[in-house]
């Protein structure tokens, strides 16, 4: 081996410090959400950190839904549970997102949807690996919800696969991202009954080609972007257990709280 050979390895990482470096004293950094200036990129500043809510207990155990309080929940042997896994508990085993979906957390998931901001991937992951470790570690598999072809040529990326692919990197698992495909547009499914997001969703999505034969017998993580009513990624995770997966778990970058248990914790007379 030769002498450049043995050094220009090691020179690797030295440069991309130097060149962050010199970069960074070119063209300062900036807060992810305005202008402000930061310690590096891809960080937040300090006004705009405070305006996101982590999504912490109390929680449902298994979808993850935040609750007002922690008396909201029905108790269970895996623990608090929300109405509605205590009644009909979903298809997947449990579901965790990083942040509460407000308004601090739509200026950095609405530009990284819409936006062509695809650099947010990297920050958003992050927080969700913090907020689902436990899921990416009894991950054996990790896969995206999938775009329909026509908003993926619109959008030009699928969001949800840019997020599976760095949780992938960062837990050492294998990334499926063309694992399922979404063979009919849905709409917005927020304002649907449960009715009618079942009918919304009725064969909407489809397993690849070797797909099966990717999942047998190992565990699925599934990343979405933002979990709303859980309908979207039920269907898939019955798709994916039908298919031989051994269990189905969900992560998000936020999750939307359920309107009946905030509504109810706002009638709640005090003390």
């Amino acid at each position: 081996m030769t002498a450049a050979a043995r050094i220009l390895p090691k020179l690797g990482p030295w440069m991309a410090r130097l060149g962050t470096g010199l970069l960074d004293a070119v063209l300062p950094p900036h807060c992810l959400t305005c202008e402000a200036e930061v310690d590096h990129q891809g960080a937040l500043c300090a006004a705009c950190f405070r305006t996101l809510s982590f999504v912490t207990a109390p929680l449902c155990a298994c979808c993850g839904v935040p609750f007002p309080h922690a008396g909201a929940g029905r108790p269970s042997p895996v623990g608090p549970l929300c109405p509605a896994c205590h009644a009909a508990p979903p298809a997947f085993a449990a579901a965790r997102a990083a942040l509460r979906y407000d308004a601090g957390a739509q200026r950095l998931i609405l530009p990284f949807k819409h936006g062509d901001r695809t650099e947010l991937a990297g920050p958003l992951a992050r927080h969700m690996a913090r907020a689902g470790a436990a899921l990416l570690a009894r991950a054996e598999v990790v896969a995206p919800v999938p775009l329909h072809w026509r908003r993926l040529l619109s959008r030009r990326y699928n969001q949800a696969a840019l997020l599976s692919s760095r949780l992938a990197r960062m837990a050492g698992r294998p990334h499926l991202p063309d694992l399922l495909r979404r063979r009919k547009p849905t709409p917005p499914l927020g304002e649907l009954g449960a009715a009618d997001r079942a009918a919304a969703l009725a064969g909407a999505f489809t397993l690849s080609r070797r797909g099966a034969a990717r999942i047998a017998g190992r565990r699925v993580l599934l990343v979405d972007d933002v979990l709303t009513s859980g309908a979207t990624t039920e269907a898939c995770a019955r798709l994916l257990l039908a298919a031989g997966a051994d269990a189905v778990d969900v992560l998000a970058a936020a999750r939307v709280p359920d309107p009946r248990l905030e509504a109810q914790a706002r009638s709640r007379p005090p003390g």
